[in-house]
């Protein structure tokens, strides 16, 4: 396969998770959140395709995707306003799932996920501050640091269920 062709195949599966990342981000804004008393508190299932992309493609395909999801979702979602929670919180947790999975490899998804879960929430609470100037905002955050671990580890393992899944596929199709 050529140059050309690998890299037309490379944007086209980028796209392809780029559109199953918003897909999930739109139909989980779809459902109502049993914690009305806590902003912002939801599992983030779009993360498992970010997860599965930082451990499978490379960090900045990962990124790229990321930010295609935070910026049309917003968008198709109606939540330009909350853009701003979802960048901060986004590229926290970027940040941080590379470092980790730099660290342990990519068998450790379960974790990667728990710690992307508590930097977004650390994220916008620090965005909120800014916004709102004010401290209050941090009475939120042990209530989100618990949400992003529960929600980091869900993501983490069904990351990490999918990537085992796929090495499997590939295993088969050679």
């Amino acid at each position: 396969m050529s140059r050309t062709q690998n890299n037309i195949r490379r944007l086209v599966n980028l796209s392809l998770f780029s559109a199953i990342a918003l897909t999930i981000f739109i139909l989980e804004a779809q459902i109502p959140s049993p914690f009305v008393y806590i902003p912002g508190m939801k599992l983030g299932l779009a993360n498992i395709v970010t997860l599965y992309l930082l451990s499978a493609y490379s960090k900045k395909d990962a990124f790229m995707v990321l930010m295609v999801r935070i910026v049309l979702g917003s968008v198709f979602a109606g939540q330009i306003p909350a853009l701003i929670y979802s960048l901060a919180g986004g590229i926290m947790s970027f940040a941080a799932m590379c470092i980790c999975i730099s660290i342990l490899g990519k068998k450790s998804l379960w974790f990667v996920g728990i710690v992307g879960g508590v930097f977004h929430n650390i994220g916008q609470i620090f965005a909120a501050y800014i916004l709102m100037q004010t401290s209050a905002v941090f009475s939120y955050l042990p209530y989100l640091v618990l949400s992003g671990i529960c929600a980091g580890l869900f993501c983490g393992a069904s990351a990490l269920f999918f990537v085992k899944c796929m090495d499997k596929l590939h295993q088969n199709h050679n």
